[in-house]
Formats: structure tokens, C-alpha cells, sequence
């Protein structure tokens, strides 16, 4: 993993590993229901990013790399499959059209 990738991500996590904690103190405290619901968007929200930084670095190290090597075919159909569990950026159902 690309060193600047890399702690962009685990920056983020760490930042969401706080929100989250926060967002399990308003569920102990019996807070708003929909100021939780509000709370657990944004760590969704925050996931979706890191998800994104997971992807840009694949797409930079190990595409590229599968790419150069002539796996252009193979790298395809792993990345549709990867794209799947990115759905911030393909939808809910990991459409990509």
C-alpha cells in the first residue's frame, strides 16, 4: 500500500473509531433516535472515504501492476468484483452503469 494512502486511511479510522464510540454513548444515554440515526450517517459517510482511499491505492499499485504484467482481462473482473463493496460510489446494488 502506498505509504501517503495509507495513513490518509488509518487517519480516518481513527477519527471513526472516535465518532463511533460517541455515537454508542448516545445509544447508551437513550438519546433522539434521529440524531443517532443523523451520527451513524456521517461514520457511514466516513467509511464510504476510506473505502474510496482502499480503492484509488488498488487501482494505483495493483491494477496498474496487473495491467503492465498483461493481466488486463483478469484485473477487470477483480476490480467489478471489488467494486461491489464500494457502494458510495456504485449505488446500493453495485451498479456501475
Amino acid at each position: 500500500m502506498e505509504q501517503h494512502h495509507k495513513q490518509s486511511a488509518t487517519n480516518r479510522l481513527k477519527t471513526i473509531r472516535g465518532h463511533l464510540d460517541a455515537v454508542m454513548r448516545m445509544v447508551d444515554e437513550e438519546r433522539y433516535c434521529p440524531d443517532i440515526m443523523k451520527q451513524v450517517s456521517a461514520v457511514q459517510g466516513s467509511l464510504e472515504a476510506v473505502n474510496r482511499i482502499l480503492l484509488q491505492n488498488h487501482v494505483e499499485t495493483c491494477v496498474l501492476r496487473a495491467v503492465e504484467e498483461g493481466r488486463s482481462e483478469q484485473i477487470v473482473d477483480e476490480l467489478m468484483e471489488t467494486l461491489r463493496y464500494a457502494p458510495g460510489i456504485t449505488g446500493p446494488k453495485g451498479d456501475i452503469a
